[in-house]
């Protein structure tokens, strides 16, 4: 048994302390990133907000409003769409907005292989599991690399810059950081594993960027100034769900009560999710997610300007005229301690 003390923070630890600026609009601000990725050699440029790989979030619907926003922002597309509708998509829209998302099952193997035998040419794969520190799933990482050595990998999930620096030599282009900071997901509570998720980013973005690789904030983010706080922290792309369900886009059903709409949105491995795609929550494991209702949010357009608009206002306030000087002109202010201490806690 070991202990670690030093203090480990999360998004609601801190603020972003003002500097001074030299901006006069937010207008002034480019939050567009270009971004090159170690093992494929290709290139993104675009606002780096990726939505999550989770049933109503990474939605084609959602990938066509993101097309639309003409930002460049990404959607990892949720991995039960059947074959056709990815492969229709694909030829349609393109691949320059959505993540082809899989699992490590031999299902996932065999439904990748028939959407590249039916025409699907995908240039970006995220490989998602809940727990990224399995030597099976390094492993399934080289496999996904030397068959598809052009195309770009996400890889996660994991908190820790070892495992980071691991992946990034297996094959990864990015590396999914986040255990358990989602709003529907239960892990920390269920198994007593977790990590803040502001030092989680922290050190393993220092860890990727020492290797040329990158880094992708996923979780806990639930307003805007989350998005400034991650990307302050040195995330090259932050992943969203709660913040992105609820809308049009989400294909979820919309609930009228006497309280109003609300849409069903629920954590990948809850027990609605495993009754939906695997008849249920096998007997040798328990649901590490939730079920909630979040309230109808209409068409995400507006939502996305919110979040834009933050984001820019965030780089005013710190002078970054660039989202990629966001993280060298940023200085945290921890707040919790002065919080606790006004409540005499310890």
């Amino acid at each position: 048994m070991h202990i670690e003390s030093d203090t480990k923070l999360d998004f609601k630890d801190v603020l972003i302390r003002p500097k001074r600026s030299t901006l006069a609009s937010r207008s002034e601000v480019d939050i567009r990133r270009d971004l090159s990725f170690k093992w494929s050699g290709r290139h993104y440029e675009g606002v780096p907000l990726i939505a999550a790989n989770m049933d109503g979030v990474g939605t084609l619907a959602m990938a066509r409003a993101f097309i639309a926003n003409g930002n460049g922002l990404t959607v990892a597309l949720t991995k039960h769409y059947p074959v056709e509708a990815l492969v229709d998509f694909y030829k349609k829209e393109g691949n320059a907005a959505v993540w082809y998302s899989i699992g490590t099952s031999d299902k996932d193997t065999e439904k990748l292989d028939a959407f590249l035998a039916q025409g699907g040419k995908l240039d970006k794969l995220c490989i998602d599991v809940a727990n990224g520190y399995a030597e099976p799933f390094v492993d399934f990482v080289r496999k996904m690399r030397a068959k598809l050595p052009d195309a770009t990998i996400m890889a996660g999930n994991v908190v820790t810059g070892e495992m980071v620096e691991e992946l990034i030599l297996s094959g990864a282009d990015v590396v999914k950081v986040g255990i358990g900071p989602g709003s529907v997901c239960t892990t920390r509570r269920m198994t007593g594993v977790g990590y803040p998720q502001l030092s989680a980013i922290i050190e393993c973005a220092d860890a990727a960027h020492g290797l040329k690789g990158l880094v992708c904030a996923d979780g806990g983010c639930t307003v805007p100034g989350d998005l400034a706080k991650a990307f302050g922290a040195g995330a090259d792309f932050v992943m969203l769900g709660g913040m992105l369900a609820g809308h049009d886009q989400c294909e979820g059903k919309i609930v009228k009560t006497k309280d109003g709409k609300f849409v069903e949105f629920y954590g990948m491995s809850s027990a609605t999710a495993m009754g939906k795609h695997a008849g249920g929550v096998a007997e040798y494991r328990a649901s590490e997610g939730k079920t909630v209702q979040v309230p109808y949010r209409g068409d995400v357009t507006g939502t996305l300007q919110d979040m834009l608009g933050g984001l820019r206002s965030s780089c005013t306030y710190v002078g970054a005229v660039r989202l990629k000087e966001l993280s060298k002109r940023t200085t945290f202010i921890r707040v919790t301690q002065q919080i606790n201490n006004v409540f005499g806690a310890v």
